[in-house]
Parts: structure tokens; C-alpha cells; sequence
């Protein structure tokens, strides 16, 4: 059944059936009908329900048939299926009847195996076509158009109707075109998340300014659409994604998640490919929450701490070498900066327009405030006293211990501090648990690096 014509499947049918009966009329008729819905014809003929029972009735001497008529070889074979099926056909003594052959296939017919190679060919070359055509159209409505192609609006913005349909088919269903518009209640927000980057501030910084003035954050704001989520205060990730999200400079985008073509067993290509990506698994926390109570009260187990003195010491001697690398990139950024203002004076005594300075000027002071920020991230004092550290792990040991037992609704900013995520492998299949730590996020009092 084709998508590309938007044809139901009892008239793609009816049509199929009517090519096979006239081939076939003056010799035979038709005794049982093998018709795939919803397959893709890329799939070999093994991974297509009805196809296959047809291929288990090839090796029944009690079939009730002796050949097969199909409706449009471009839709049986795709690529070279011809040539990994037609020999079962012939094996069982099973004739192909092909409407553009004008009749049964003759196997020892070289023509014949050329014209259903080429249809394969053909079949082939029409899928990547329709497929590439998709892709750059949606791209292109994306990218110049500026058209919202689906899922539910970023943070800061909301839908708006943006007229009819261009497609006269769908805007006869009524379907209607959207774009993205500021929302008025959200998109300062954003807008203050942005400055306050640019100002110098860090995510944890820019997190918990937005907690601590009553602002809610995106779950908390759209709860319908959230209700799994924590709504306690503002996370650093959500300040992540709201500076790494290309929309919120301009830029519309479409295929984020992007879908690839990989072989099912790179031992039988004839498997054909399985289209690969990301996505939705959903777990029970009964059957995750045990393994991380487990694992976190072994994490803080009294004979641990020996050990996680020693990574301590270790990491801060690498976070010392990495800083050194940001003080001297951050001097020599506060140099460059102070060469351009220079510069950019003497260019105002020369004549030149105070505008053009003057927007010269505020973007070299915005450079130069985000590096003075790093000095002073860089190089505030900072302390490993084993003592403290000691008693905190015995504190961390305590919550650990009785964390199974805890009611939900307070097991759940724990984890959330941890920022705990699930990464599924399919393969296995297992989950994965990492935890990047957030502590800010439930009020849990934090220092620099800390």
C-alpha cells in the first residue's frame, strides 16, 4: 500500500487485485489473497506478516494453489528480494505470475531476471526519493519558513494559529498551520536567564536567583504536562537546556532526533535494516529504587571513607591543574579586552560614530565581565578538611541507611539532589544509574565546587 498517494488499503487493494485477475483470467483464479498493511516494502519478505505466510504455504504440497499472482512488482521486491525469494517459488515448484512480464516467470530467462532486477531497482530508488523529498521539505518549512512542525512548545513560547494548511488535501480536513509566539508570562524569564549568562553568572547561581524569587520553574509552570516531575525549585539542567536550545537565538529546528538505518545482523544483510532511535522507556520504580538504596548505603558505608578521602584529594589536585588553565586563559581574555578598549577610544577621538563605538565598547565589557567571573570562580579559597568531610559522610551514612523506609515525597528530593539518571540499554537489556549531584536544588546549603 502506498503512502505517497494517501490511498486507503481496500482501494490499494481493489486495484492490485484487478491487474492480478486480468493477467491470470483465461488461465486460472484467484484462491486465497495475501495483502501487508502497514509494512514498509524495505522490509525483506521474512519480516512482513503476510508475506511470510505466504512462504510457509510455498512448502505445503496441500496449498490449494499452484502460482502466485502479485498486483505491481515495485511492491513485492525491493532492492534484490527478487533474487533472496524467487528460488524459494522455484524450489517448490510454485510459478510467479508478474503483470509486466505479461505472464509466468520463466527462471531460466536471463531478460526476466533483469526486468525484475530493475524493478527492485526501480522500487528502491522511489523510497529514497519520497524519503529525501520529506526530509528537505520539513527541513526547508523549518529552517526559511519558520513553521513549528510539532511537539509541545519550548519554555517562553506558546502556539498560535498561523492560517489554513498550504497542503489543499489537509486544509480541506482542517488542518491549520502553527507558529511559536513569546509567551507573556514566560518569556522575561528566559530573557533574564540569558542576561544573567552573559553577565557572568553560572547555572547554579542563575537556579537558585530564580528559586529564591518566587519563580516557578518549567514543570512547576505547566504541571498537566509535567506531573512526574519535581516542582521544588529551579535545577541547573533547566537552565542548561534553556541556553543550549537553538530556539531561543532564532533558529526553528526540526529532526533533533535524528532517525538512522542500521543491519539487524551484519551476518544476514538479507535481514535488511531497522530504523534506530531514541526512545520512550518507561521503568517502575519498585524495580529501581531497591538497587539505588543499596548502592548509596554501601556508597557510605563506615569503612568507605578511607577511600572517598583519597578520590577527594585527587580530584581536587585535578580541579587545581584545570583551574590553573582557566586563570591564565581569563588573564589573557582581560588583556586582549583591555587592548580592544583602547583601541576602540582612540577610534571615538579619530571621528568615529559613538554608536558604532559605543556597541564596540559593550560587547568587549561583557567579554570582560565573564572573565573576571572565572578569576574569581577560579581562585575563591576553598578548603578538604578531613574532619568535616568525616561528618558529613557520617551524616550522608545515616540518611543512606533509612532512605529505603522514607515516604516518596520525601525519598524524592533526595534523588533529585543526586540528579539521578536512568540510562536503558536495549540490548541487554539493563538501566544504567549515574547521579550528578545538585544539591542547591533542595536547599541544601552548598559552596563553591562543593
Amino acid at each position: 500500500m502506498s503512502t505517497e498517494d494517501q490511498q486507503d488499503p481496500e482501494t490499494s487493494r481493489n486495484w492490485q487485485r484487478t491487474r492480478a485477475q486480468a493477467l491470470i483470467e483465461a488461465h486460472g483464479q484467484i484462491v486465497v489473497e495475501y495483502f501487508d498493511i502497514g509494512h514498509s516494502r524495505s522490509l525483506p519478505w521474512k519480516r512482513r506478516s503476510e508475506a511470510t505466510r505466504l512462504l510457509d504455504a510455498l512448502k505445503d504440497p496441500d496449498r490449494g494453489f499452484d502460482a502466485v499472482v502479485i498486483g505491481e512488482p515495485q511492491r513485492a521486491f525491493y532492492g534484490n528480494q527478487y533474487s533472496l525469494t524467487f528460488p524459494v517459488f522455484d524450489h517448490y515448484g510454485v510459478g510467479l505470475w508478474v503483470p509486466e512480464v505479461g505472464g509466468p516467470i520463466d527462471p531460466g530467462s536471463e531478460a526476466h531476471d533483469l526486468i525484475m532486477g530493475v524493478f527492485g531497482g526501480m522500487s528502491k530508488g522511489e523510497r529514497n526519493r519520497i524519503k529525501v523529498r520529506v526530509r528537505t521539505a520539513m527541513q526547508s518549512q523549518a529552517r526559511l519558513e519558520g513553521r513549528y512542525l510539532g511537539g509541545r512548545p519550548p519554555y517562553g513560547y506558546r502556539l498560535v494559529d498561523a492560517g489554513p494548511h498550504p497542503n489543499p488535501g489537509k486544509a480541506a480536513d482542517g488542518k491549520r498551520l502553527h507558529t511559536l509566539t513569546p509567551d507573556p508570562d514566560t518569556a522575561p524569564v528566559v530573557q533574564r536567564i540569558f542576561a544573567e549568562y552573559l553577565a557572568g553568572a553560572g547555572l547554579f547561581a542563575i537556579a537558585e536567583g530564580l528559586t529564591r524569587d518566587g519563580i516557578l520553574s518549567p514543570s512547576a509552570h505547566d504541571r498537566a504536562r509535567n506531573p512526574h516531575r519535581s516542582t521544588t525549585a529551579w535545577s541547573k539542567g533547566a537552565v542548561r537546556t534553556i541556553l543550549t536550545n537553538p530556539r531561543y537565538t532564532g533558529h526553528q529546528v526540526w529532526n533533533k532526533q535524528y532517525k538512522r538505518e542500521s543491519l539487524i545482523d551484519v551476518d544476514d544483510v538479507a535481514l535488511a535494516h531497522t530504523k534506530a532511535h531514541p526512545a520512550n522507556v518507561y521503568l517502575r520504580e519498585i524495580d529501581v529504587l531497591p538497587h539505588l538504596d543499596g548502592w548509596l548505603a554501601s556508597a557510605f558505608a563506615p569503612e568507605r571513607l578511607d577511600d572517598t578521602l583519597s578520590h577527594l584529594r585527587a580530584a581536587a589536585q585535578h580541579e587545581n591543574s584545570r583551574e590553573s588553565e582557566a586563570i591564565a586563559t581569563a588573564r589573557a581574555t582581560q588583556q586582549d579586552c583591555q587592548r580592544k578598549l583602547a583601541q576602540y577610544r582612540q577610534a571615538l577621538d579619530e571621528g568615529v560614530s559613538p554608536a558604532t563605538v559605543a556597541s564596540w565598547i559593550a560587547d568587549v565589557e561583557a567579554e570582560q565581565a565573564r572573565a573576571q567571573a572565572t578569576l574569581r570562580d577560579a581562585q575563591a579559597p576553598r578548603s578538604h578538611n578531613p574532619d568535616i568531610i568525616a561528618q558529613l559522610f557520617d551524616n550522608c551514612h545515616e540518611l543512606a541507611r533509612h532512605l529505603h523506609r522514607a515516604a516518596p515525597e520525601h525519598e524524592a528530593p533526595v534523588y533529585q539532589a543526586l540528579g539521578v539518571q536512568i540510562t536503558y540499554n536495549k540490548e541487554t537489556p539493563t538501566a544504567k544509574a549515574q547521579v550528578n549531584p545538585q544539591p542547591s536544588d533542595v536547599g541544601i546549603p552548598s559552596c563553591r565546587r562543593g
